[in-house]
């Protein structure tokens, strides 16, 4: 194969050590000879790394995306040399042949003669920005799951709360357990509590109130009280970072936030994920395979033999999915349309990764064209081909027994 790339180096990347690898020469026959070394992975050792590459007159560097452990070398290195961080998928050596070594020198071979693809990685601002984002989208989760950890406290202790209050983190509902945890035992007392439209339901709170809520559960139910509100406070921190982080972006973030059932912080998330500038990636349908929501492509001898979603961009793919939630429930948008077309016979989940597919396709262009979203409305798909639609309506009336004769208006309302 031609040489593509002839001062190039392969990492095997782990915790603890990164073993490198350069071609110093060929054989007779034409084999590579390398010459490598292992590295530790503290910054001093990586800059003895960058050092050595630099004396071996190396210009390309791959290495695989394992993990988290790339990450200290790509920092290091990505100011000096072009760095291919590469999907271990793609890059996988001849079956019996493992060590770090070998998979050191497979890398260099393989980034010699051009046959590796490197990932996506953002510039710097970027990465910040997305890094701070999956940190406050894990503390969501971790709140979510104190939440979930009280409400079972609750119901070891009979007390029923969940089943008449919809929120068990709203204003009546912590008023209440402050007031269980503080050790007031009198269930008219607290149901008293209920603010605005509960006050409608204080006999039903009397009822879910009793229970046997003992000294074990007030202590329990105190302590994960206390640290879901140092994380109410600790996720507002976040947001007003994240707010200051998002200046670069405002207008790609501004965007987006204009489709239907995404918001603000929604946006922020996507925009961390995928930046503003849509010149890195091919097509649509290239951020879509990239993203892990586009339909998978496995056929062979004219038969599909799956259709299955890549991996993908996990933490995209989380955001985009909430987002197809939400924008499901907007009444006459085209999302929710395209929803409810596809759920009959695809199926809920199908249906909402499909609205998903399309969300992250409107926020590529939006950004792409510098616009803001323009809905297509509700009966886009209905006017798009209006004679199928109506012949579909009527052979439905038929099958119920009707006889239907349609007669079109004419004038304005026929339009």
């Amino acid at each position: 194969m031609q040489v593509r790339f002839p001062h190039s180096a392969g990492l095997d990347v782990h915790k603890a050590s990164v073993v490198a690898n350069v071609i110093k020469d060929y054989d007779a026959k034409g084999d590579p000879i390398y010459e490598g070394k292992r590295f530790g992975t503290m910054t001093r050792d990586l800059l003895a790394l960058a050092d050595w590459l630099q004396e071996r007159g190396v210009t390309h560097v791959a290495m695989e995306s394992t993990g988290e452990y790339w990450k200290p070398v790509y920092n290091v290195l990505e100011d000096l040399f072009t760095i291919f961080v590469v999907n271990a998928h793609h890059a996988k050596n001849v079956p019996g042949r493992k060590t770090d070594e070998n998979d050191s020198q497979w890398l260099t071979q393989l980034m010699t003669v051009g046959m590796l693809s490197a990932s996506f990685i953002p510039p710097q601002g970027q990465r910040d920005l997305r890094e701070m984002t999956r940190a406050r989208a894990s503390m969501v989760r971790e709140r979510a799951n104190l939440t979930n950890r009280l409400q079972k406290t609750l119901e070891s202790a009979n007390i029923k709360l969940t089943c008449v209050l919809s929120d068990i983190q709203g204003k009546s509902a912590r008023s209440m357990l402050s007031a269980l945890v503080e050790g007031c035992t009198d269930t008219k007392v607290i149901a008293d509590l209920a603010l605005k439209r509960l006050r409608s339901k204080i006999p039903e709170l009397e009822r879910a109130l009793e229970g046997r809520f003992k000294e074990t559960h007030r202590f329990i139910v105190g302590e994960l009280l206390i640290q879901i509100d140092g994380l109410d406070e600790t996720i507002a921190r976040f947001d007003e970072q994240i707010e200051r982080m998002c200046v670069p972006f405002e207008r790609a973030v501004a965007h987006v936030d204009t489709i239907p059932g995404i918001a603000k912080t929604a946006a922020s998330q996507i925009v961390a994920e995928i930046g503003d500038d849509m010149s890195v990636f091919a097509s649509h349908g290239h951020l879509s395979v990239w993203a892990g929501v586009a339909p998978g492509n496995n056929k062979s001898a004219d038969k599909v033999l799956s259709s299955r979603a890549r991996k993908g961009n996990c933490s995209l793919k989380r955001i985009l999915v909430e987002a197809a939630h939400s924008a499901v429930k907007v009444k006459d948008t085209y999302l929710s349309a395209q929803y409810h077309r596809l759920v009959g016979r695809r199926g809920k989940r199908r249906a909402i990764v499909a609205v998903a597919h399309s969300i992250l396709v409107i926020a590529y262009h939006l950004i792409k064209r510098d616009e803001d979203y323009k809905d297509l409305g509700g009966n886009y798909f209905d006017n798009r081909q209006p004679v199928k639609t109506v012949q579909s309506l009527v052979n439905r009336l038929q099958l119920l027994g009707y006889e239907v004769r349609l007669d079109r208006k004419t004038g304005p309302a026929a339009a």
